[in-house]
């Protein structure tokens, strides 16, 4: 008698993935429309307005993807290397590391090369791109090819001794013919719809996890070439692996649910294209304060400021309505702006009186917010 199936992969008719149309349609529509949203609210910016909200959330998503995987990266350095790329923002700044200018590069390649086919000599690429050594941590890897060790693939958790397997993918040798059949598939354009596609492609890559190291990085940066064949350089501005990192446990969970259940898919098509949608509403939200702060600084175009009062005043816009915890206090002033305490107190009170700041509180409590409908905390004395 044979034993039942413990892994998608090892389903009779594998990998004929399948799912509920009439079920993920409804997700679908809700995706769409968000996604319309996000194009339509793009129109009305200026080219130097796309170009910050892009260089910004790709930066934050390559901190994010990283993060996913449990690697901290140097916001900083990333923002200046995506600035470079972009041709826009603060281009001076610390030099990233390789791995780091290594994931920038598959990203990007992603976006720009979007409507080459995927090959396992680009795959190939895009995972050398983040071991540049050869090493992940203290272990020497597999770089640019894909696995061939004969230990098994397993996906654990735990301490050393009390492992718990989440998961084990299929076994090295079957990896070239797994791939190839992934690759025909994605190349050939099967699945007609991009956001299910990048759903189907993700959880297909990721159950045949084909290198010894990198597998969730190239999984997510596959996703960015899908939408990027879908919305173009739009694409960039939705943050798909933040919101996977903001929901870290339940991608894992969903993940791991769908590579232990049969063919049909569809639970796990619904949840991703779910938070395709999510992205997009976040992005949407982004793009609204981006508007805020343009129409701010259009009705204060009269207005004369220093150098060190427009560093404050974009610092606080750039936090957005209530990012800037506890408001902008003279000692904050003074270490933002390099000046001294007189000089922070005078300056404020300049801005206050140009109606972009509004002061709460007295005495040592006195904080100061933009001067912005929802801005400024409640219960004003």
């Amino acid at each position: 008698m044979n034993a039942r199936p413990q892994y998608i992969w090892q389903q009779a008719g594998w990998p004929s993935l399948q799912y509920d149309l009439v079920r993920v349609a409804g997700s679908l529509t809700k995706a769409r429309r968000a996604q319309g949203i996000v194009e339509g609210k793009l129109a009305v910016l200026g080219f130097e307005q796309k170009l910050e909200l892009a260089a910004e959330a790709w930066s934050q998503e390559a901190l994010a993807t990283a993060a996913i995987e449990g690697e901290r990266l140097d916001l900083a350095a990333v923002r200046s290397s995506v600035a470079r790329r972009l041709g826009g923002g603060q281009q001076i700044g610390p030099n990233a590391p390789r791995n780091v200018e290594g994931l920038l590069d598959i990203m990007d390649d992603a976006v720009t090369r979007r409507n080459d086919a995927l090959s396992h000599e680009r795959l190939y690429a895009w995972q050398a791109a983040l071991f540049p050594t050869g090493y992940s941590g203290m272990v020497k890897i597999a770089v640019g090819s894909y696995r061939e060790h004969a230990d098994p693939m397993q996906i654990v958790s735990g301490r050393v001794g009390g492992e718990q397997v989440h998961y084990e993918a299929p076994p090295s040798e079957r990896v070239g013919e797994e791939m190839e059949r992934l690759l025909e598939w994605f190349n050939n354009g099967v699945e007609s719809d991009s956001l299910v596609c990048a759903a189907l492609a993700h959880l297909w890559f990721e159950t045949i996890h084909p290198f010894e190291d990198g597998n969730g990085r190239v999984g997510r940066v596959i996703v960015d070439l899908v939408l990027a064949r879908d919305s173009g350089e739009t694409s960039r501005l939705f943050r798909t692996s933040q919101r996977l990192l903001d929901h870290r446990d339940d991608y894992y969970n969903q993940l791991e649910r769908a590579q232990h259940g049969g063919l049909d898919v569809t639970d796990w098509v619904c949840w991703f294209v779910d938070q395709m949608q999510a992205a997009c509403d976040e992005a949407s939200s982004v793009i609204d304060d981006t508007l805020v702060k343009a129409r701010f600084w259009i009705e204060h175009s009269d207005k004369v400021l220093n150098e060190r009062q427009r560093k404050v005043m974009n610092i606080l816009l750039h936090a957005g309505a209530g990012g800037f915890e506890g408001g902008m206090s003279t000692k904050k002033y003074e270490s933002i702006a390099g000046t001294s305490r007189a000089t922070a107190s005078r300056e404020l009170l300049e801005l206050e009186a140009m109606d972009l700041l509004e002061q709460v509180g007295a005495g040592r409590s006195t904080r100061y917010y933009v001067k912005l409908p929802g801005w400024v905390p409640a219960g004003k004395p």
